[in-house]
């Protein structure tokens, strides 16, 4: 049988010092002497002390968690391999600091309440969002709870430019949009098409600009325009309203991975060769590009480093993180890459 759990005063005992001192130690408190601290450390490790998370939030006033809200509900999040990703690198990040996630998914209007008062009510230190859509209240709910916040994604609401506080890592959408379609031209395709994201989020938003970008437009052509919205579902459907509305069409640049594998399904039903007939190139660059038949063309993302990163920017503005040379923490925007495989 295991024996009683070790109280405080059992380390103080050990370490021949006093209960306060011990306190002190365990939950990071200054004013310790090094040979004190030491010896402190050496009597927890071998005790087996696990500090009382309840009694320890009543002296650092942190819960030692953080809230990851995802403004998607559960079908799409555990079924898109990018939010699995950008799950990763959060949660690799805070564990490397201690830190809890405590993962909140929106299926409806009525989830927001539930977390604004989460959020509001003192059960985190602090959080993550992403994926948030135009209009959307969880900016609003994040400030009125006074909780640190670093967003996933161009903010994209009034005001966020103006917010010198604001923290969010992005990617470039707009240059790794345009280094896809110049590519298509370069490989001589003249109709190009465009299957877009949801264009109530920036990064839809700014992979359609840079597609217009490359094409030297302002305003898409109509027939050469399908909205989807980042599911491979929203491809097939998008690719064959394109196919209907411009058969001679010879490339399609898909809003994201998923997107395109739902464009090479149609294409395949409708008899179509890629890239011989349509070129195809993505976005993203999940694991499943390489896999698709032929191999996707696409645009990479670091989007494992960006939840890092996201973490990271958090664990700094709560002092949990070292930030020594770091500099005050300010927005991040990587750098896009295409990679070109037999797609296109």
């Amino acid at each position: 049988m295991h024996g009683p759990r070790p109280t405080l005063e059992a380390v103080a005992a050990h370490a021949g010092v006093s209960r306060a001192t011990v306190s002190r130690v365990v939950n990071g408190g200054a004013g310790v002497r090094k040979s004190l601290r030491d010896r402190v450390q050496a009597s927890v490790a071998e005790l087996g002390y696990v500090p009382n998370s309840a009694a320890r939030s009543l002296v650092t006033r942190r819960t030692g968690a953080v809230a990851v809200v995802i403004a998607e509900p559960e079908t799409r999040v555990f079924s898109d391999p990018f939010f699995a990703q950008q799950l990763r690198g959060i949660s690799r990040e805070l564990a490397a600091c201690d830190t809890q996630l405590l993962l909140m998914l929106l299926e409806g209007r009525t989830d927001y309440d539930r977390i604004g008062r989460y959020l509001a009510g003192g059960h985190v230190d602090g959080a993550l969002m992403f994926s948030l859509h135009r209009d959307d209240p969880l900016p609003s709910m994040a400030n009125a709870s006074g909780l640190p916040t670093v967003f996933g994604g161009r903010p994209g609401w009034p005001g966020a430019e103006d917010d010198p506080d604001l923290l969010y890592v992005d990617t470039d959408n707009r240059g790794g949009a345009r280094q896809a379609v110049e590519h298509l031209r370069r490989r001589g395709r003249r109709r190009i098409a465009v299957i877009t994201g949801p264009l109530d989020q920036t990064s839809a938003l700014d992979r359609l600009d840079g597609y217009l970008d490359a094409l030297g437009l302002t305003e898409p052509d109509p027939a050469l325009i399908a909205h989807g919205d980042f599911t491979a579902e929203g491809g097939e459907r998008a690719m064959a309203e394109l196919l209907d509305r411009s058969p001679g069409l010879d490339a399609v640049f898909a809003g994201n991975d998923l997107t395109a594998t739902g464009a090479l399904r149609t294409l395949r039903a409708r008899g179509l060769r890629v890239p011989q007939d349509v070129a195809v190139v993505g976005y993203d660059d999940l694991e499943q590009a390489a896999w698709a038949e032929p191999a996707l063309t696409t645009v990479r993302q670091d989007i494992q480093g960006m939840g890092r990163m996201m973490a990271e920017l958090l664990l700094r503005r709560l002092g949990l993180a070292d930030a020594s040379g770091a500099g005050r923490p300010a927005p991040v925007v990587t750098p896009a890459r295409l990679v070109v495989r037999a797609s296109g």
